[in-house]
């Protein structure tokens, strides 16, 4: 007895399976996608985007939100890539979060970095002209190292050139007038030094003449007569008052030969002042 076989209903039958087998397989491959409702967000990276792939993942914190599903080049300013993302309905994007391009371990993929959104921030919101939320970017640390480099090369490029123009041969013929100018100024410092300090001790000498000859007028006054001596009196206070400033003027040349002993260049460019010693002040005479 033979057996029949209803073709139509085993090929509908093997259809049937054919399909679900399908539909599961691409269920698995999508992570069972559809079952999420998604949302489109826009980032404008000021950057190259090489290693940025479509379908690549969005990260928040480390945790995947969603995938890249565009890359465009902005027409209006081709320094700008367009990106466009969509992320999983629910997820924390605020006004305050923050999308970078990173780069995951030795493989080079390249993968968005979303990071921030405070507690008390609002969510980002969609603004005209742009039809998604765009959220901000900021440079990859690729890019601000080349960046960093840049600004450093081009530093040593500057300090390099200031190095060349210091070193002109211009600039060492001008050191070498000063040095030798120095030198003839330092040989000519000499002899000054010991005329001033003759001259001082003229000055001194001459000084002391003069006080002798003072205590010798004040002894013969002793022996004149009550008019000499009202001469003496009005006379002497004003030769005592010579002899002070001579005195005074022999101790000041006196210090000026040390002082210039001491610092000869002092004579061209300034003595520094002498710090106090021990127990002086600034107010001691």
């Amino acid at each position: 007895m033979e057996t029949k076989v209803n073709y139509s209903i085993v090929g509908a039958f093997v259809l049937g399976l054919g399909a679900v087998l399908i539909a599961g397989v691409l269920w698995l491959a999508s992570g069972g996608a559809w079952q999420k409702d998604y949302d489109r967000y826009l980032a404008i990276e000021n950057e190259s985007v090489a290693g940025l792939n479509l379908n690549a993942p969005v990260k928040y914190n480390g945790v995947d939100v969603g995938k890249v599903q565009r890359i465009d080049l902005d027409h209006a300013d081709p320094q700008r890539v367009i990106l466009s993302f969509d992320i999983e309905r629910g997820t924390p994007v605020k006004e305050d979060t923050i999308a970078i391009l990173k780069t995951q371990g030795i493989t080079g993929i390249t993968y968005v970095e979303l990071s921030g959104g405070a507690v008390g921030s609002p969510p980002l919101q969609t603004v005209a002209p742009n039809h998604y939320p765009v959220i901000q970017t900021r440079p990859s640390l690729s890019a601000r190292l080349e960046n960093i480099l840049t600004s450093v090369l081009g530093k040593l490029d500057s300090t390099s050139n200031n190095i060349n123009s210091v070193l002109s041969d211009e600039n060492k013929a001008a050191f070498k007038d000063i040095l030798r100018n120095s030198a003839e100024a330092t040989a000519k410092i000499g002899p000054l030094i010991d005329k001033v300090g003759r001259s001082a001790d003229a000055v001194g000498k001459m000084g002391g003449d003069l006080s002798n000859a003072g205590a010798s007028a004040a002894k013969a006054a002793d022996g004149l007569g009550a008019g000499v001596k009202r001469l003496g009196t009005d006379t002497l206070p004003e030769l005592e008052h010579l002899l002070g400033e001579l005195g005074t003027l022999s101790t000041s040349l006196k210090r000026l030969s040390d002082q210039t002993t001491r610092d000869p260049s002092g004579l061209i460019f300034g003595h520094k002042p002498v710090p106090n010693g021990p127990g002086e002040t600034d107010t001691q005479p």
